[in-house]
């Protein structure tokens, strides 16, 4: 009679499934010293300085809109119309940064890891610095309001900042619903341009209102290359921006469209100020970032896209104020 085995069948566990999020959050141990502190570079990436000319842009335009009317140039006005709109994108990109964190959102980005996400930074430290920068937001803009006399300026400001902290941050923030190119589009174009025209030469000529509309559409095409590189990221953390609203293709259409639709404006404003011409030289950074949008076969080659229409936008407003006061 055959001897039955001591050794018990191995059945085969359940197959392994690979690691998601993002591949350059730090594994975790469970202790919590394991993650190594944030260093001045780790700061430096999460306020995001390529989207810093999206900032700088609309008050270039619009100061140079206010010189056109007032054939003055008020430097510390326009000082401080800057200060203002940094700060709020310093801001809006800490606070972006901790909501997305606490939420779980980041953790499926296949970009750099972000402060809150990677557990580098306590998340009520990150909420403290966008605090401080929308706190110097204000005070400058409170200072521009002083200086104007304009108070309805304050409501304003105050919109500014509830903007900027509810695109991801609150119970229901407008950029999981797919708001965010729209809010963009109204304050870092429209807002930031004409409120720098305005406090400055208290009219709102049709350049300034050209310059918004470039100056926004810019703003919202640098959005759309960094959603279409989270494209499924945000799907699997149910993120509805409007990339993932309406898909790869038509979202590559309309970052074209809202990257080209700029120098049909210079075009349209070169009939009446021959220097706007020089802006189609801009092209020359805007033609690579749409083929980049076209062709890409890794996401991570849209970050080349992002900067490229974030430098665009700068030396579009840099030739547009040339056309203006020039």
């Amino acid at each position: 009679m055959a001897g039955t085995s001591s050794k018990k069948r191995k059945h085969p566990g359940p197959k392994k499934q690979p690691p998601r999020g993002n591949p350059q959050k730090p594994r975790q141990s469970g202790d919590p010293r394991a993650v190594e502190p944030a260093t001045a570079r780790d700061w430096i990436g999460a306020a995001r300085l390529r989207t810093l000319p999206l900032a700088i842009s609309p008050v270039i335009i619009g100061t140079a809109a206010a010189i056109l009317v007032a054939d003055v140039f008020h430097w510390v006005i326009a000082l401080f119309c800057l200060i203002v709109s940094v700060s709020l994108q310093i801001g809006v990109n800490y606070a972006n940064d901790y909501s997305d964190g606490i939420r779980g959102t980041d953790d499926h980005r296949v970009g750099p890891a972000r402060l809150t996400a990677s557990r580098k930074v306590k998340p009520r430290v990150v909420l403290a610095v966008a605090l401080v920068f929308f706190a110097i937001a204000a005070v400058a803009g409170l200072a521009l309001t002083i200086r104007t006399q304009q108070w309805w300026f304050l409501a304003v400001g105050a919109l500014c900042i509830l903007a900027a902290w509810f695109y991801t941050g609150g119970k229901r923030p407008y950029g999981y619903y797919g708001l965010g190119e729209l809010f963009v589009f109204v304050f870092f174009g429209l807002v930031a341009t004409l409120g720098t025209t305005w406090v400055q030469a208290f009219a709102l000529p049709q350049e300034a209102w050209f310059g918004a509309v470039a100056a926004g559409l810019l703003a919202c095409a640098v959005l759309l290359a960094n959603n279409l590189r989270d494209i499924d990221q945000d799907r699997a953390a149910g993120k509805r921006t409007l990339t993932t609203l309406i898909g790869r293709t038509a979202t590559r259409w309309l970052f074209t469209i809202f990257v080209l639709v700029p120098f049909v404006i210079a075009a349209y404003l070169a009939l009446f100020y021959p220097i706007a011409w020089l802006s189609l030289l801009v092209l020359l950074a805007a033609i690579p970032a749409i083929l980049i949008v076209w062709t890409y076969r890794d996401p991570r080659e849209l970050v080349v896209a992002l900067g490229l229409t974030s430098l665009t936008s700068i030396a579009y407003a840099a030739f547009l104020a040339w056309a203006f006061i020039g």
